[in-house]
């Protein structure tokens, strides 16, 4: 095939989507005739799976993963005139969620090789009033929870695991979502898990932290009409929770191919022009993204087009900069590794369907490049 003919998208869930359309529309017809439409049943049944599968006691399914980070901050009493510690570089949501609770999202920097929060970083910004740290597991490679949970200790904080791009990592061989007294989700659609709409979850072995957000998610209600507090309308659908529970069952081996794809990016790629994520032997990512970066980010994208490829960006504004933050007085300069990151990143072709033939056209023109 001539480079011409190709035309290769970073993400395609069409593939996927097809492959499990059949049983996915079997579940869609159980939640119609039920009428199932709004929590119920079929959120029931995805989330007694997903609890199973991560390895925590509790999985409470909602409505998208920010508010999943927003409901984590109530539940742990995080509030007005708190701060939260958070990496620069992630999805804008982690810092929403702080924010949506009445906090201030202090940032700090990545580390420069792995990309994840930089554990020695975290106690310089600690100061009396936080109360707790976000570790994001950024494209899926789980951050060293052990440091920072040690940490956290030290400090008497809480540490949330924003698992949002987790889904199947496992960090010294427990999954994510399992490693601290909570964690979220997003089920957003292009993600390893997606639902067929917007979803999201938390998981966690803390009862109180459990009943509190199944109040707070439908309107601070434990019995029907009797509001115990104010409350949100934050539910997963039925749709969405019976979607889920389909590719639920499918996800290892989704998760599997993606690393047999990252095993060979890593193998064949040897273009000194590209610098990829390091990973620690303990960390074993579902490879929900697979970034690298190059010196002219702008060239780079522009080649691979020209030759079929389709790369993308992730992230090419770090949280400090953004002007929802301005306020916050941080400027450039402040964590050079996020920010380096966030110019420089590009990101690959990664889907669990990619064909042979794409990824060895791609692995040939990375390194043309």
């Amino acid at each position: 095939m001539s480079a011409n003919a190709f035309n290769i998208p970073c993400l395609d869930l069409t593939r996927q989507n097809q492959s499990v359309k059949a049983e996915i529309f079997e579940q869609f017809e159980l939640v119609f005739n039920e009428n199932a439409f709004a929590g119920g049943k079929y959120v029931e049944q995805f989330e007694n799976s997903f609890a199973s599968f991560v390895g925590t006691k509790y999985a409470i399914g909602v409505s998208n993963g920010t508010i999943a980070l927003h409901l984590a901050m109530l539940a742990l009493g995080i509030g007005t005139g708190d701060e939260v510690i958070v990496p620069a570089n992630t999805f804008i949501a982690t810092a929403w969620g702080v924010s949506h609770a009445g906090a201030t999202p202090v940032f700090v920097d990545c580390d420069a090789d792995t990309w994840e929060i930089a554990a020695d970083k975290i106690e310089a910004a600690i100061t009396p009033k936080t109360k707790a740290v976000i570790g994001v597991h950024l494209y899926g490679q789980p951050f060293d929870v052990d440091a920072v949970q040690a940490i956290c200790d030290k400090h008497k904080l809480h540490l949330i695991e924003d698992a949002a791009q987790a889904q199947g990592s496992t960090y010294k061989g427990k999954q994510c979502g399992s490693l601290a007294s909570i964690a979220t989700f997003s089920f957003y659609p292009g993600k390893n898990l997606g639902a067929c709409g917007e979803a999201g979850g938390i998981t966690t072995n803390n009862e109180a932290y459990d009943t509190q957000i199944r109040s707070l998610r439908n309107h601070g209600m434990k019995v029907r009409y009797y509001h115990d507090e104010i409350g949100y309308n934050y539910r997963m659908g039925g749709l969405e929770g019976a979607s889920l529970s389909v590719k639920l069952k499918h996800l290892p081996s989704w998760n599997e191919k993606r690393r047999a794809i990252a095993n060979r990016y890593h193998t064949e790629i040897t273009n000194p022009k590209i610098k990829m994520q390091v990973q620690p032997e303990w960390a074993n990512s579902n490879y929900h993204l697979f970034v690298v970066t190059t010196e002219d980010r702008d060239g780079f994208l522009e080649f691979l087009k020209q030759h079929g490829i389709n790369g993308a960006l992730h992230y090419p504004v770090p949280c400090h900069l953004q002007k929802a933050y301005e306020h916050l007085g941080y400027k450039e300069g402040d964590f050079p590794n996020s920010e380096y990151l966030a110019s420089h990143c590009v990101s690959l072709p990664m889907f669990a369907e990619l064909t042979q033939e794409e990824l060895e056209h791609t692995i040939k023109i990375v390194n043309q490049y």
